[in-house]
């Protein structure tokens, strides 16, 4: 099995404000080497680095907005948020908890900050990526998985050395619990101090790792502090991480979807026509409403 090749380690860019209530630095795409295509089918990596909100009776987030033809996951690390959309889905999520919504065909969509978590202020950590459907796929009806952490699939590393949470994909042998449209894989590795865990992927798949909390050395070579975003090359299958420290690192994998990418602003289509018709249809109701 040969070894992944790192390509780069990407610091985070100066956060930006979604909204009033996520405080995000931009990881895809992000500089010159990341765009929407290199980390295909991630098409949008927004990070929420830990940050505290101070108590407030007002619900910060972003207010209705449509999207189309993608999926948002949102992963809680610290905080809570809550959602609705024109489907009639709704739910909050909280630490370790993860949404997956599927736009698809579109819907209209709003996120805040929890009633009660706003009330009391706090830390607030989150990561929301992009997922891009193939062009098959992007018409189908709008659906949503909120997956509570008691629900992810959860591997045990031997001699006590942490848990791989399986959202989507597969790690040896343990099923990730989200559906996906293509194959995706996607981990929350809970690694103690001084351990290690050992992660196979195609070659051809775009792979990157985010350090949420802690620090790691990967392939004994390259050490990765928190908040820092490392990209693999597309050369080898094999990688392993080792905590330095208590660490939780995000792992992303997927087969890049081999489609023109045309986005514009909430919409993710194959050609500018679909986009013009993308804005026709919210403009006509054909999204649904939502307050």
């Amino acid at each position: 099995m040969k070894t992944k090749k790192i390509e780069q380690v990407l610091t985070p860019p100066a956060p930006h404000m979604v909204g009033d209530g996520f405080r995000v630095h931009n990881f895809i795409p992000y500089g010159k080497g990341m765009s929407m295509e290199r980390m295909s089918p991630f098409i949008m990596m927004d990070y929420n680095s830990k940050f505290y909100f101070s108590p407030t009776d007002e619900l910060r987030g972003v207010g209705v907005h449509p999207h189309r033809g993608f999926e948002t996951v949102t992963i809680a690390y610290k905080g809570k948020v809550a959602h609705h959309d024109s489907s009639g889905n709704s739910g909050v999520i909280g630490e370790g908890d993860v949404q997956w919504m599927t736009a698809a065909s579109g819907i209209l969509h709003k996120e805040y900050h929890e009633e009660q978590f706003s009330k009391e202020g706090g830390d607030f950590q989150m990561v929301q990526l992009w997922v891009n459907l193939p062009a098959k796929d992007k018409m189908t009806k709008p659906k949503y998985q909120g997956i509570i952490n008691s629900e992810i699939n959860k591997h045990k590393l031997p001699n006590g050395d942490g848990i791989i949470e399986v959202i989507a994909g597969e790690y040896n042998g343990t099923p990730g619990t989200a559906t996906t449209f293509t194959p995706v894989n996607l981990f929350n590795a809970k690694l103690n101090k001084g351990a290690t865990a050992t992660f196979n992927f195609p070659a051809n798949h775009n792979s990157a790792l985010l350090v949420i909390e802690g620090s790691i050395s990967v392939n004994d070579s390259e050490n990765v502090p928190a908040d820092n975003f490392l990209l693999f090359a597309n050369e080898g299958e094999e990688f392993t991480i080792k905590a330095s420290e208590d660490s939780i690192v995000l792992i992303l994998s997927g087969e890049p979807i081999n489609e023109p990418i045309v986005a514009h602003g909430p919409f993710v289509m194959n050609t500018q026509e679909e986009i013009i018709q993308a804005f026709d249809d919210v403009n006509m109701g054909r999204f649904g409403y939502l307050e």
